[in-house]
């Protein structure tokens, strides 16, 4: 698998990341295992977790699966730390909330360190000051190597990154930001993107398939074993069940009908290949579903499809994002 620099770093990641949302609740180890060991032979480097992901269990069945799967030196372990499972505190950005997190992150991986630690969203109860320089004390102390950010706007991400780029002292530089990214959900290219791609900070797709409605499953029923039949992930897929998703859904399928690929291959290849994008994150549920999204690694889609898909999926982006003087 090709790989690429993350963000303006030396950091090379696999061009597709394997996510481990569902490790430990719906996923078990056997599925993963089977996942990952798919990944790492395909090329794969980079598997994408979180603290919360399971309440952890996700973080533990990883390191498991490290210890005697795949050689940890053959990975680029991404987790991330910040979200709480509090209703009243949805996140924590302080320091001493996310630096006991990285400790037992690394603790249920069983390693000394993470290559890439994100602060997982923005806390605004907390000064964003307070926050990076956990992020600095988790590098300067080898317990990451690399640090992110996760669900920041565009103004959260250019602050952030601004601070690490122009603070006295020795500050570490962003090299990644993670948000939702589909043909279903360009929301980053508003102000997100720009600013990654200006302070060079490597965008990690999340949701690359549009939380699977881009594979075409869902286009004439609900599969019983899909994440839309699930009673507490069937919320998370039916904002893409809507009328705009459906057109869109059927422009992926009729350009993979032309080039005689699948759906699931023609909306990851234009996700993977959008300016400023560093790896997609896949989140499958079992071995076949990855195996599947891997074999992207060979297609690349030609000018005119893009920009067919680029209009069918083109947000409304107007004052200020376009030019005042065309309006």
């Amino acid at each position: 698998m090709e790989q690429r620099h993350l963000g303006r770093t030396g950091l090379r990641v696999s061009r597709i990341g394997l996510g481990t949302l569902t490790w430990g609740r719906d996923t078990d180890e056997h599925d993963a295992a089977d996942m990952l060991k798919a990944f790492w032979e395909a090329g794969g480097t980079l598997v994408d977790t979180a603290d919360v992901y399971g309440a952890g269990e996700a973080e533990y069945l990883l390191g498991q699966l490290m210890e005697g799967l795949v050689p940890r030196r053959d990975l680029v372990i991404s987790t991330k730390a910040g979200s709480m499972p509090d209703p009243d505190r949805r996140f924590d950005g302080s320091r001493g909330h996310l630096l006991a997190a990285l400790d037992a992150s690394l603790a249920r991986l069983g390693t000394d360190y993470v290559d890439l630690w994100h602060v997982h969203a923005f806390d605004p109860e907390t000064p964003l000051e307070e926050t990076l320089q956990a992020l600095d004390l988790a590098v300067s102390s080898g317990r990451a190597r690399y640090a992110g950010v996760s669900n920041f706007c565009g103004w959260q991400l250019a602050k952030a990154a601004t601070w690490q780029l122009a603070a006295p002292g020795t500050r570490t530089r962003l090299a990644a930001t993670q948000l939702e990214y589909s043909l279903l959900q360009r929301g980053v290219e508003r102000e997100v993107l720009p600013a990654a791609l200006d302070l060079g900070v490597g965008l990690l797709p999340s949701s690359p398939l549009g939380r699977g409605v881009l594979t075409g499953k869902y286009r004439t029923s609900t599969p019983a074993d899909s994440r839309g039949a699930s009673e507490h992930l069937a919320p998370f897929v039916a904002p893409y069940l809507d009328d705009t998703a459906t057109r869109i859904v059927e422009a992926v399928t009729t350009a993979a009908d032309g080039l005689a690929v699948t759906p699931l291959q023609v909306a990851l290849a234009w996700v993977r290949d959008r300016p400023g994008v560093a790896a997609p994150i896949v989140g499958a549920r079992t071995a076949q579903q990855l195996t599947a999204a891997l074999s992207v690694e060979a297609l690349s889609l030609p000018d005119e499809i893009c920009r067919a898909l680029d209009d069918v999926s083109a947000p409304v982006h107007r004052y200020p994002d376009h030019d005042w003087s065309t309006l």
